[in-house]
């Protein structure tokens, strides 16, 4: 469903995550039937205590205790209520964040280039609840004070159905202010919520960066940009908050016009003694509790709007494509050898191709580097191992197979990936290590890919070893055991194809030394890429590709390159003199 479908349609939809919890909503029904005839019962109760009033001797006194005991039970009924309406919301809102990152999961790399993390985040946060809102506390709401305006409506009618049709003609233009209202909420919510992911994520860009907009002074620049969006936010809050009020102040006018003709037509009726004074305030009663509910219904369509429009847009990710996942050929363990044939990538909207007419052969027990200038698609190409991104055109083979033909599944477990930026999570080293699926590993396993990447040094010096707590994303080690960590990690997994991002590239020269002396340990035997920040580290690779501008410019190994003198030689040489320097 796209974010054109109708109000109506995404709220149909969004009601179908409801029904799981049906008896909760069932239970919270029949508290909102008990409510609305104890409010019946109530302005029954009007007529004959008035009437009792204006004759004294008449006075029976069961009718206070009578009263207590309704709104006694519309108490209870309205605790009911509460509670299966909240527990549903709550349940909703909790299915819908859990199905959206099960989704985000299951996208194309490409989804995350598209969209920011904080609008991500501020659709499982905030959207989420709006959207359980819209599903269940708005119909809550709406329920219970269309019962209460039924309720009274009916008890208006026993009294005196010429009174009550004669104010039926304030229907239509209630109808109208309610659905003009409804159609400027749905307009601006949608602006707003896009406002709010805008938001979060300068929000996020500031902070997380807080060192560069720190020493390069830009604070005021920063603040201003925030400030700017913010006000934004502020200006379309409020327009909802003028939209709401005005309607409200008009439904509450249309009531008053309703109310002055009751008492008009009232008052006629009981001059020709057709009501009598019980009935005459029994029905100014109905009336007084009809205005308040109409207000509160007309505020609920903010609540709803805004909930439709988060609900688009969290169908819109729902909705989205998922990684294409068709393979049927089985793959227990990968001999490991990857040949790109002919292969073109290009990302989306792009004119340009990112990567044009790539082919080599990486074979088991080998190393392959891939050099180049920043931007030359090192990266894009490793990406296209794991399917993180999909070709163009051309084939990438897996022991003579497409990667297409295997199981998404199948074909990550043969790889292992150690990158730049290491991904640690909230939890202690061992949880760390032994990541996914492989948290079966043993104890044994563990401890072996723990010395095996040099990470034994720090590791045994924590206070509680490898159930230390290493603090979110790793923040409380440092970026060389951080690094040490996920070589171990790639150790514990023994996929036959090793892919290596820059994973020295941030090191100081101690660190280095003790990754590179691990990695030396997880290379052989496998099928080993490794994309080269410092070409020092890579003059033993079995052969060497030189990209520049999505190609292969030059191949070989690192002797035949810098003897052929161009682009490895010229980079080599540069990275040289700026080491002596």
């Amino acid at each position: 469903m796209s974010v054109l479908a109708s109000p109506w349609q995404t709220y149909k939809r969004l009601l179908g995550f409801a029904r799981p919890y049906r008896v909760l909503l069932l239970m919270a029904l029949a508290g909102m039937l008990i409510e609305a005839a104890a409010g019946m019962g109530f302005l029954a109760l009007m007529s004959p205590i008035t009437d009792n009033l204006v004759n004294p001797e008449d006075i029976n006194p069961w009718m206070p205790l009578a009263i207590i005991g309704l709104f006694l039970l519309r108490g209870v009924a309205g605790y009911l209520t509460d509670i299966g309406m909240g527990k549903a919301a709550r349940s909703i809102a909790r299915d819908l964040r859990v199905r959206v990152l099960g989704k985000y999961l299951r996208l194309p790399g490409q989804r995350f280039d598209a969209e920011p993390v904080p609008s991500m985040l501020v659709r499982l946060g905030s959207d989420s609840d709006q959207v359980a809102q819209a599903a269940i506390d708005a119909m809550k709401v709406v329920l219970q004070q269309s019962l209460q305006a039924l309720g009274s409506l009916a008890m208006m009618f026993y009294y005196s159905w010429q009174v009550t049709l004669a104010i039926f003609v304030l229907a239509p233009p209630l109808a109208w202010v309610m659905n003009k209202v409804a159609k400027r909420y749905r307009r601006i919510s949608h602006r707003i919520q896009e406002s709010s992911a805008e938001l979060l994520q300068a929000a996020d860009q500031t902070l997380s960066s807080q060192q560069e907009v720190k020493i390069y002074g830009a604070q005021p620049r920063e603040m201003a940009r925030y400030s700017g969006l913010a006000n934004t936010n502020l200006r379309l809050a409020m327009k909802v908050e003028a939209t709401r009020s005005i309607s409200s102040g008009m439904v509450q006018l249309i009531g008053a016009i309703g109310l002055a003709a009751l008492l008009f037509i009232a008052g006629h009726e009981a001059a020709a003694g057709r009501l009598t004074v019980g009935d005459f305030v029994a029905l100014m009663m109905a009336m007084l509790t009809i205005i308040p509910a109409l207000k509160q219904l007309t505020n609920v369509q903010n609540m709803t709007q805004r909930g439709i429009a988060s609900a688009q847009r969290l169908f819109t990710v729902l909705d989205a494509a998922d990684e294409t996942d068709t393979g049927s050929v089985p793959l227990t363990r990968a001999r490991g050898e990857l040949e790109f044939r002919h292969v073109s990538a290009r990302y989306e909207g792009q004119t340009k191709p990112a990567l044009e007419d790539i082919s080599f052969i990486a074979r088991p027990g080998t190393v392959t580097a891939i050099v180049g200038r920043s931007g030359s698609g090192k990266s894009t190409l490793i990406k296209l191992i794991p399917r993180f991104y999909e070709i163009e055109s051309g084939q990438i083979l897996l022991d003579g197979h497409p990667l297409q033909d295997y199981r998404l599944a199948d074909l990550r477990r043969q790889i292992a990936l150690v990158g730049q930026h290491v991904t640690l999570f909230n939890g202690s080293v061992a949880e760390n290590v032994a990541y996914g699926e492989l948290a079966s590993s043993s104890d044994e396993q563990l401890e072996r890919a723990i010395a095996g990447a040099n990470a034994r040094e720090f590791v045994g010096q924590m206070p509680m070893g490898v159930d230390e707590q290493v603090g979110a994303k790793g923040g409380k080690l440092s970026g060389g055991q951080r690094q040490r960590l996920a070589i171990a990690r790639a150790m514990l997994k023994d996929a036959p194809i090793l892919i290596l991002d820059e994973a020295t590239a941030a090191l100081d020269n101690e660190s280095e030394r003790l990754v590179q002396d691990a990695l030396q340990k997880l290379m052989p035997d496998r099928t080993t890429l490794v994309i080269a920040h410092r070409l020092s580290t890579i003059e033993h690779a079995d052969q060497v590709l030189v990209m520049d501008q999505g190609r292969i410019v030059e191949r070989g190994t690192h002797a035949e390159l810098m003897a052929h003198g161009g682009l490895y030689e010229h980079l080599h040489r540069m990275q040289f003199r700026e080491s002596q320097g």
